[in-house]
């Protein structure tokens, strides 16, 4: 009888530490999924039309990255605004430098903090090949009180859109607002009047299906 109480017991023990085990691993999965905001836009600091504030940064490889301002060579620039402490960066970061190699985009990134720590995430997300630009001023200039937050401007040095981004819908908007003079691919959606039309903006913005 011992014996039987004693392999129940163990048994028991096993299925808890499975629970536990499958339970913190759901909290991890919804960890990595919260976004700081829902929204695209937000409010505060230059606006699009707005001329993005020029700023003269140090760069975390070195040298000087010139944010803001026209573009001799004609690309527009995608701003994000990260921190190695920001979970939902991590899912950010790759998914920016494959749709700025698809849509020719200028990508700088966007830090403020101890330079060992972001170069470690460079290295551990392979973001060599693109500008990172470490100042306090550009988030200042922008108002930046979230992350990871980002900003397009156009080639002329112009801003045509800003805000939280979490996603890759996100992300695409902003291309989308460029395109179609629209603050976001949801207000593209809501003036075509039909959420049907969702793939044709997800397409129109270099996303596929």
């Amino acid at each position: 009888m011992l014996i039987a109480s004693t392999f129940l017991l163990w048994i028991v023990v096993a299925l808890l530490v499975v629970a536990v085990v499958a339970l913190a691993r759901q909290i991890g999965v919804l960890h990595e999924r919260i976004a700081p905001m829902g929204a695209l836009v937000t409010d505060g600091g230059p606006k699009a039309g707005d001329l993005a504030p020029v700023i003269a940064a140090p760069g975390l490889a070195g040298g000087i990255v010139n944010v803001g301002g026209p573009d001799a060579s004609g690309q527009a620039s995608l701003l994000l605004f990260v921190a190695p402490d920001c979970p939902i960066c991590k899912k950010i970061i790759p998914i920016a430098m494959v749709l700025a190699r698809a849509e020719k985009l200028r990508l700088v990134f966007v830090g403020d903090g101890n330079a060992e720590d972001y170069a470690a995430m460079a290295r551990r997300h392979r973001m060599e090949g693109f500008d990172f630009a470490l100042s306090p001023q550009i988030g200042l200039a922008y108002q930046v009180g979230k992350l990871p937050t980002a900003a397009l401007v156009s080639a002329a040095g112009s801003i045509v859109a800003k805000g939280l981004v979490n996603s890759r819908e996100h992300l695409e908007s902003l291309i989308v607002a460029g395109e179609t003079g629209f603050a976001s691919a949801q207000d593209y959606l809501r003036e075509r009047g039909a959420a049907g039309d969702e793939k044709v903006v997800r397409m129109h913005a270099g996303g596929g299906k």
